[in-house]
């Protein structure tokens, strides 16, 4: 196996223990965090961890530059850095693919043309916004008065990003709170901090003023609970699980600052019998597989109708054995990566047992694949029920359940039987058929003929225990702004 070479400026970056960044400055941590490679389980690098102290100084300086240069700055020349952001991170997007391909496992190209890539295109579309946010002059009823509001930012804004897609989640939350002029405490997960470390280096060559965007990994016990609870924090904007998603809410009501979250799923995803198979057999499997099953809208559960079951089974099955895994940085490139971490694996791999218990068959995969770093075969368990656990909880790994149907109004019920509602979709040729799927489905977001496509422009977010609030799009907006009503007598 060859690895592909590091950049010099990821050599030097993984050389040293990574400061906090806060206020445009290195800054100790409490603690130091091993920054462990998936692909081998080997430490690459150290980074502070931040405890409560830490994150108390972010915060101050978050707040002083909310007072300071950034809340001076016109919109226009808001953009203009959030543009430059953007730019700066098209420019340097292999180093980006790197930094997430050794912390993360997804293999670099992946990392680079698109997560990299991605995240510079939705910094491009929020610069265009700071200028375009308005508030109404509203023909009131009073005689004699003016009425108009104003859409101004929330303020200090903590922002807790997930390990998945390191450098792409922080840009979605991160690029519309600076667009409508708020300042950020960003906490970005434990296992995969290198890259957001790196965008807060970025973001003062870009020309942000120091304290605009701090930077303070940390344990979530610790700098995330520390954030949550915080009373200088104006809003938390958060992604991740649920049960985490929970505690940051009671953590929010000391002060009841805003909160938005994009939390769990177990995306149900339907092919009928009328459907194109020749795309709905690749992009059902990729609606799982892609990012190794590690995402929150991967179509969990494929639900096939029973006249196709079969044939859908063993394309499914053709495809998963055509598929190769390996290091994200291999010279030779791999269709995916290690799952995260040790604990990652155990757990995916004991929900597959569970579910071959229960009785599911293991049509492929089902195991550990090799005996170092935390690779899991890419697994497809048929014979699934409802009931059973692999078919309920989220596995958040490469593991794909099949499970038949027979009618529409059936897999309709069946597909909406779950606390989740994140994403669902699903493939048919009945021009009927997609409209009461788009209206009957429970999810925030429904893919018909296809899956997993997003846009800067279009809302994201889910329905029941997958959290509240849109981000993306003119709706993000919302998230990190606040409407103020002015009365003027004449």
């Amino acid at each position: 196996m060859s690895l592909i070479s590091r950049l010099p400026e990821v050599e030097e970056f993984l050389s040293r223990v990574q400061p906090l960044r806060i206020d445009g400055a290195e800054v100790a941590g409490s603690s130091e965090l091993d920054v462990v490679d998936p692909s081998s389980g080997s430490v690459i690098s150290r980074v502070a961890g931040a405890g409560a102290a830490q994150v108390d100084m972010a915060v101050a300086a978050a707040r002083a530059a909310l007072s300071g240069p950034w809340g001076r700055l016109s919109p226009h020349d808001r953009g203009r850095l959030i543009w430059n952001l953007a730019e700066l991170i098209e420019a340097r997007k292999a180093i980006f693919g790197q930094l997430d391909a050794l912390d993360n496992g997804k293999p670099f190209a992946v990392a680079r043309d698109v997560d990299a890539v991605w995240s510079a295109r939705h910094f491009r579309y929020f610069a265009g916004w700071p200028d375009k946010i308005e508030g109404a002059t509203i023909p009131v009823s009073t005689p004699n008065r003016l009425n108009h509001t104003r859409i101004e930012p929330m303020g200090v804004c903590g922002l807790i990003t997930p390990w998945n897609y390191p450098t792409l989640m922080v840009a979605w939350k991160l690029a519309p709170a600076l667009a409508a002029g708020n300042t950020i405490v960003l906490k970005p997960a434990e296992q995969t901090p290198l890259s957001a470390l790196y965008l807060a280096d970025l973001a003062l060559e870009a020309g942000f003023p120091p304290g605009v965007l701090n930077v303070v990994p940390g344990l979530g016990g610790d700098a995330g609970a520390a954030l949550a609870a915080h009373p200088g924090v104006d809003k938390i904007g958060f992604t991740g699980s649920t049960a985490t998603g929970r505690q940051i809410v009671m953590a929010s009501a000391g002060n009841l600052k805003k909160v938005s979250l994009e939390l769990g799923g177990k995306a149900a995803n339907i092919i009928f019998a009328d459907a194109d198979l020749e795309r709905a057999v690749p992009g059902a499997f990729w609606a799982l597989f892609g990012n190794n099953g590690q995402s929150c809208t991967a179509g969990a559960r494929l639900f096939v109708h029973r006249s196709v079951h079969d044939q859908v089974l063993d394309g499914l099955r053709k495809l998963a054995e055509g598929l190769s895994v390996g290091p994200g940085m291999d010279l030779k490139g791999h269709d995916l990566g290690p799952v995260i971490s040790r604990v990652q694996m155990d757990k995916v791999l004991g929900y597959i047992a569970d579910g071959r218990t229960g009785g599911a068959q293991c049509i492929a995969g089902g195991g550990r694949l090799g005996d170092t770093g935390w690779f899991v075969q890419p697994t497809i368990l048929a014979g699934v029920s409802d009931d059973m656990r692999v078919a309920r909880e989220e596995i958040f790994g490469p593991v794909l359940c099949v499970l038949p149907f027979d009618d529409e109004d059936e897999v309709l019920a069946r597909a909406n039987d779950s606390e989740y509602g994140l994403a669902a979709g699903c493939w048919t040729r009945n021009a009927g058929c997609v409209a009461r799927m788009g209206a009957g489905l429970h999810a925030g977001t429904v893919w018909i003929n296809c899956w997993g496509d997003t846009d800067a422009a279009s809302p994201f977010g889910g329905m029941g225990q997958s959290g509240y609030g849109r981000e993306m799009g003119r709706d993000a907006l919302a998230l990190y702004t606040q409407t103020k009503s002015v009365w003027q007598g004449l």
